[in-house]
């Protein structure tokens, strides 16, 4: 993983392999780039002429847009990585914070093999750097695992110096710390879901969360199949049964002594989805590793608490199980009796994720947490109405939907605020049991919402994140946003945890 450095050099002082600085264009009205505040020192050993030598290599300081040219006499790194910040502010305003995290993200993707580089953004505030740092070191990001190692082998910037902060202020000590839990975690998610489903199936998955437990002091139960059997835990043993990797369901808990509020987080963990009898076709199925994005992403959460110590309760559910087609798996038509007792018939078998994640809801509903909050890679139709980088938010209290939405934006996760229209409802009645598994095929994200909410126990703040469409980046990389796995609503969990301790649930 990235080390982090907090530095009181100046960005001519400091030795590194790389300086980056950042650049954007002029405020309106104006014309050319716009050397950022941090660079100064940088411009001046260019004789003022930094702007003018970026210009003529073609910069136009665009959002993330790098541009490296070889330092002057007078700097101690031998490379200026010129970074986009996009607009420059208006006179009296500062950077956006995101601006910042994905412009230090793309300098950082841009550095894979140097050792260290020096960040000479825009530094303002405590959030500025804790901003700065999380998009250094979530750009600093490359799954090798499964990688021959060679001597070409390029690995991810070894080593990020935050220049313009105080290393003793205890703000920003405490920005720093944040921010490498943040990271390293989403980066472990990241790796989760990148990993081959030969590998990752139910019970490595427990494993790994049952060890992180134990590093982190975050009580873990697992409960096996025979377990599962035993708890009449109908949806998740129905969606698993196919497979040879039999499911599991896993419970992390960390607890704080000083605790006032109970989060429950349940994640999605289809270690691989392949329709089931209802088949998914070619093209459909071949990145399906992926569909244990929203149990990655509670699994992260909890363990970045625990790790920065919130005073709040945050409660773990990964619901897991590999969604395969065999003479023992559910069929189109069979009738599944839940955890709840609810009896389900499953008219697709590729709508298995909500079966999984309903019995996980209900049992986690058992403990009367404050708030429970289900994130998962539930809907196609999510991504059609959204597209691939923006996640919908559902709830049965519209506080709680504007507060996880305005979480999302103040941590920079693109989402929306999505309806759980009643009327649709009415296309889940089913002549054989209480619910099916399916219902109109338009509005189906919202018809999926609609589902889990009959499993969440009644009286409890409930909100529903489908990231179906940021989880899994199938493009080329940008900002601080690899190719694969992401991590997506692992930092908008882990802000809600925060507020949440604060006392500002929403």
């Amino acid at each position: 993983m990235t080390a982090l450095t907090l530095s009181t050099a100046g960005a001519a002082t400091l030795r590194a392999d790389a300086l980056v600085v950042g650049v954007a264009k002029s405020p309106k009205g104006g014309k050319g780039l716009v050397v950022a505040p941090g660079a100064e020192a940088v411009d001046k050993a260019f004789d003022g002429k930094l702007a003018t030598v970026l210009e003529t290599l073609g910069a136009s300081g665009s959002e993330g847009e790098v541009t490296k040219v070889p330092s002057p006499s007078g700097l101690k790194a031998p490379v200026v990585v010129a970074v986009g910040l996009g607009a420059a502010p208006e006179k009296d305003e500062a950077y956006d914070a995101e601006a910042l995290r994905r412009a230090a993200g793309s300098a950082a993707r841009a550095l894979n093999g140097v050792k260290k580089a020096a960040f000479a953004l825009p530094v303002e505030a405590v959030e500025d750097a804790q901003a700065v740092a999380e998009g250094a070191l979530l750009g600093a990001y490359a799954f090798t695992a499964y990688r021959e190692k060679g001597k070409d082998a390029k690995g991810p910037l070894a080593e990020v110096a935050l220049l313009g902060v105080k290393p003793r202020d205890k703000a920003y000590k405490a920005a720093a710390e944040r921010a490498l839990a943040l990271a390293e975690e989403i980066n472990r998610a990241r790796d989760l879901i990148n990993t081959p489903p030969n590998d990752l199936y139910p019970e490595s998955f427990a494993a790994i969360a049952t060890a992180a437990g134990k590093e982190h002091g975050i009580k873990v139960q697992v409960l096996d199949e025979k377990a599962l059997v035993k708890g009449g835990y109908g949806g998740i043993l129905g969606v698993g049964q196919g497979s040879e990797n039999s499911p599991r369901l896993v419970r992390l808990a960390y607890t704080h002594p000083k605790a006032e509020k109970t989060l429950a987080l349940v994640g999605k963990g289809i270690t691989y989805d392949s329709g089931g009898i209802s088949l998914k076709p070619a093209g459909h199925n071949e990145t399906m590793k992926c569909d244990m994005s929203g149990a990655a992403a509670v699994f992260a959460a909890v363990v970045t608490a625990a790790r920065l110590g919130l005073e709040v309760n945050v409660t773990g559910w990964l619901a897991l199980a590999e969604n395969m087609p065999s003479g023992s798996a559910v069929r189109p038509g069979d009738v599944l009796r839940m955890y709840s007792g609810k009896t389900v018939e499953v008219l697709n078998t590729d709508a298995e994720g909500r079966l999984v994640l309903a019995d996980a809801l209900t049992k986690a509903s058992e403990e009367n947490p404050d708030a429970i909050v289900d994130v998962a890679t539930l809907t196609g139709a999510m991504v059609l109405a959204l597209g691939n980088r923006t996640f919908g938010i559902m709830a049965n209290d519209d506080a709680f939907r504007t507060s996880i939405h305005e979480i999302a934006e103040e941590v920079g996760e693109q989402s929306w605020p999505m309806p759980l229209p009643a009327d649709l409802r009415k296309g889940m009645d089913s002549p054989t049991a209480d619910i099916a598994n399916m219902g109109e095929r338009m509005g189906g994200g919202l018809v999926a919402g609609l589902f889990l909410k009959e499993f969440v126990g009644e009286g409890i703040t409930w909100a529903h994140l489908d990231i179906a469409g940021p989880a899994y980046n199938e493009g080329g990389p940008f900002g601080y946003t690899p190719k694969g796995g992401t991590g997506s609503a692992v930092r908008t969990l882990v802000r809600l945890a925060e507020r949440t301790a604060a006392g500002d649930l929403g």
